[in-house]
């Protein structure tokens, strides 16, 4: 495929990711000041409103600054009037990642993915700038420079990881064939990397998938109490709609703190506040129905979940295993061994990157502190993936009747192939 037409494509996917993020925000907006205000409505406060939560769905932090005349109608301490807000609703930066690999990895697939990167970074960058330069709102504020920055880094990191997985897999007849043949040279090396990053692929799937079906039990076994916690609200038929929405924006948010408490570090709501399988210590709890999913004690037996990354670890270590056996390449200890760190270790930053995305400040005073905290959480996740991984990648496997199975097991996939 031409390298203009792959630029221009690549252009076009950044240009979709971001009008969809900003219309899923812009179409709720937009019927909220309809009701809300009626044919008084500022529709001039819509686009900056919208672009503002944008930004704000990206990891930009934000300043909240209540006007004064605000503070007096509702009784709130002066103390409380300006606070920082930077626990993000990752839906929208999930959703421009994953639409950013998709772009790279059709890039990569067209033979130039180094272009496509480029281009459709570059896009955003520039829908980012626009976003940020024109969608300034009185009471919340984004520093300028990280408002512009932040997004566009989003779609980077996507676009590179769907953009080199295709290539390494597929070939791009540039920098990663060259990588991939220097390696050669090493043949019980060459397979390290890839092994390394499969492998935190599939623990890290397997942790994620963990986390996210904590979450759904938690709402199955707590989801009295977000109800009741939503009826202590009195919210209107509106109100229900845009509290609703927001938690729902929310959730994979609460999925990387799911994620930290199964590592067992947990997480803090408030400063001096923890939540984790060996103990719960809570003050009190914003009145947000999402939180009603929390637990508010724990026992010993909750200490259980550690388990889980284990088991992810040694999944990824069998995966890694069964794949070096099956293709007749299975290498050395030290290889294995290197695997088996590379694996802990790039966990462990996955798991710190959940952290430091799902960090930050919820509100004033005690909630200036929220979410779990990266270094507790790469060292426990990295140690548990390293324990499940090390087992089955390490531990001495038996000749004759396995190899035969896996020999048997081939031929039989390929004769049904043929047939």
């Amino acid at each position: 495929m031409q390298r203009l037409l792959i630029v221009l494509l690549a252009a076009v996917d950044a240009i979709v990711a971001a009008a969809i993020g900003l219309a899923v925000l812009l179409a709720p907006l937009a019927v909220i000041w309809a009701v809300a205000f009626g044919t008084n409505a500022d529709w001039g406060a819509l686009w900056p409103s919208a672009a503002t939560l944008w930004q704000f769905g990206h990891g930009v932090p934000l300043s909240v600054v209540l006007p004064d005349a605000l503070v007096r109608a509702v009784g709130l301490d002066p103390s409380a009037a300006s606070f920082a807000l930077s626990v993000p609703p990752l839906l929208f930066l999930g959703f421009t990642a994953i639409f950013a690999a998709r772009s790279g990895r059709r890039a990569a697939l067209a033979g130039s993915w180094i272009s496509g990167v480029l281009s459709g970074t570059a896009t955003f960058a520039v829908i980012s700038a626009l976003a940020a330069l024109t969608g300034g709102l009185g009471v919340l504020k984004a520093p300028l420079w990280l408002a512009i920055l932040f997004p566009p880094l989003v779609f980077l990191c996507g676009a590179l990881a769907g953009a080199v997985a295709t290539a390494w897999s597929e070939g791009d007849g540039g920098v990663i064939d060259r990588v991939q043949d220097a390696l050669d040279r090493w043949p019980d090396w060459a397979h390290v990397p890839g092994d390394i990053v499969r492998g935190t692929a599939v623990a890290m799937a397997g942790v994620v998938g963990a986390a996210a079906l904590a979450v759904a039990i938690a709402g199955i076994v707590r989801g009295g109490q977000s109800v009741a916690l939503f009826e202590s609200l009195r919210a209107d038929g509106l109100g229900v709609v845009v509290i609703g929405l927001a938690q729902l924006a929310y959730v994979p948010t609460l999925v990387a703190w799911a994620v930290a408490w199964i590592a067992g570090p947990g997480f803090a709501i408030g400063a001096g506040t923890a939540v984790s399988p060996a103990g719960t210590v809570l003050g009190v709890v914003p009145g947000v129905p999402l939180l009603g999913l929390v637990p508010d004690s724990s026992s010993p037996w909750a200490l259980v979940v550690v388990l889980l990354p284990i088991a992810a670890g040694a999944f990824a270590g069998w995966v890694i295993r069964s794949r070096q056996v099956s293709a007749g390449v299975e290498s050395g200890i030290v290889p294995r061994v290197v695997t088996a760190v590379g694996i802990a270790a790039l966990a462990g930053g996955s798991g710190a990157l959940l952290a430091a995305l799902s960090h930050g400040s919820l509100g004033p005073g005690r909630l200036a502190v929220a979410g779990p905290d990266p270094g507790p959480l790469a060292l426990a996740l990295g140690l548990e993936v390293l324990v499940g991984a090390g087992i089955l990648l390490l531990a001495p496997r038996r000749h004759g009747d396995v190899d035969a199975a896996w020999i048997d097991d081939d031929r039989d996939r390929t004769a049904d192939r043929l047939t």
